[in-house]
């Protein structure tokens, strides 16, 4: 299917081929479930950490006497029913990461850029570069291409003085063709895909694509 190609002034220049298997393929809202749960799951650092009643910085010794008080008995001032006591069964340090199947994660992206496709929140633009990585510079070129809120911009080599310009605009993220996040393209209202991304994007998740890299590893 055949796609238009915007230049950095917002103008209609020519077409471009895009792949049905990856931008117009049936949506699977499953694998894109599975894939932005995994991210986030593996972001968390799980570094919550309570103490138990053994680690507690209290006194040992009996509060009062165990029987003639007509109070309830006590052991410590550490038990978990006392404030300032331990915590039982509290957060401790713990790594959340971990991994989902290779053609799930190809499946969601699949899925999310061929959404995103439908709804009409990709676009095409012809590749650029920006000589002295200035904001001012990349916020008028976006500025005739989509509105100031929340977008991706999908590159096909680490571009630097793009990133670089693109750090002080709050509402702008930058992925690589081969390194894409389900949660930012997801949750991303437009996304900018360069030209050569585009064609990268077209051979590298390519269902054929995918099998030949299964057939290399013997899968």
């Amino acid at each position: 299917m055949n796609a238009k190609v915007f230049s950095i002034t917002g103008e209609e220049i020519r077409d471009i081929e895009l792949d049905e298997e990856v931008f117009n393929r049936e949506v699977s809202r499953g694998a894109i479930y599975y894939a932005i749960r995994n991210e986030l799951a593996n972001r968390r650092v799980g570094t919550a950490c309570t103490k138990t009643r053994a680690e507690v910085n209290k006194s040992n010794t009996k509060p009062w006497a165990q029987k003639g008080t007509g109070r309830a008995r006590a052991g410590d001032k550490k038990s978990p029913v006392w404030v300032g006591g331990g915590i039982i069964f509290g957060p401790r340090p713990r790594d959340y990461n971990y991994t989902i199947p290779r053609k799930m994660k190809q499946a969601a992206m699949r899925s999310i850029l061929s959404l995103k496709y439908k709804e009409n929140q990709i676009k095409i633009v012809e590749n650029f570069t920006l000589e002295g990585a200035k904001t001012k510079e990349l916020a008028s070129i976006l500025g005739h291409l989509i509105k100031p809120e929340r977008a991706v911009i999908i590159l096909r080599d680490e571009d630097g003085l793009i990133r670089r310009a693109g750090r002080n605009i709050p509402w702008l993220k930058f992925l690589s063709y081969n390194r894409l996040a389900a949660h930012e393209l997801f949750y991303g209202r437009q996304i900018l895909v360069l030209e050569d991304a585009a064609r990268s994007l077209n051979e590298h998740y390519a269902l054929k694509a995918g099998k030949k890299a299964g057939e290399r590893r013997g899968d």
